[in-house]
Order: structure tokens, then sequence, then C-alpha cells
């Protein structure tokens, strides 16, 4: 397993953008690697997620056409590109790595980042 340490997130106001990033202490180029979400009060929820071989990508309805998900196995880091941001996108976000997409194989999770958006 890889360890995973989240840094970017801030508060913001809501329409502006903030690029996370997640570094991994181990070669991420085998894993699907994903982002996650968690508000106050409620359950972890997918935010989006990135096949092993950077084909492929999934993401929640939510942030769909504003948040982007990218990997840079040569740094061994990915990344969440966050544009548009609303006050619902308050959450503390985690990064995560696993054998596939799905939110079931995902098995190692960094300490997250919280993200506060203002309206």
């Amino acid at each position: 397993q890889v360890q995973l340490v989240e840094s970017g997130g801030a508060l913001v106001q809501a329409g502006g953008s903030l690029r996370l990033s997640c570094a991994a202490s181990g070669r991420t180029s085998s894993y699907a690697m994903g982002w996650f979400r968690q508000a106050p009060g409620k359950e972890r929820e997918f935010v989006a997620a990135v096949n092993w071989n950077n084909i492929r990508t999934n993401y929640a309805d939510s942030v769909k056409g504003r948040f982007t998900i990218s990997r840079d196995d040569t740094k061994n880091t990915v990344y969440l590109q966050m544009n548009s941001l609303k006050p619902e996108d308050t959450a503390v976000y985690h990064c995560a790595a696993g054998i596939s997409t799905r939110e079931a194989d995902f098995h190692s999770w960094g300490q997250g980042t919280q993200v506060t958006v203002s309206s």
C-alpha cells in the first residue's frame, strides 16, 4: 500500500478555483486513483477517479464539468482541479489509491485536506 498526503485545501469564495494535490510515498502507476469528500454530518461521497493507465476518468454528477482529475506518475502525484466552486463543495477531500475505480476497491486513504467555499 501507498501513503497518501493531500494538500491545497483552502477557504475560497463561490465561483473560485482550487487545485488539490495528492503525493504518494510509492509509485502510483499501477493504481487507480480517486478523490472523495466528506462534509460535516454526511457520509463520504465519491468525487472523481482515474484508472491506472490514465485512459478513463469518472466523475460524480455534482462535479462533472467543473472538476478535473489528473495524474503525473513521474511525480507520483494526483491532482484535482476544481473550478466554479459552490458552497456545497465544502468538505474534507481525501485522496485514495486502489485496484480499480470502484469505490470498494480503494484500499489506501490520505488524511484529507479541508476545502471551504463561502457564499
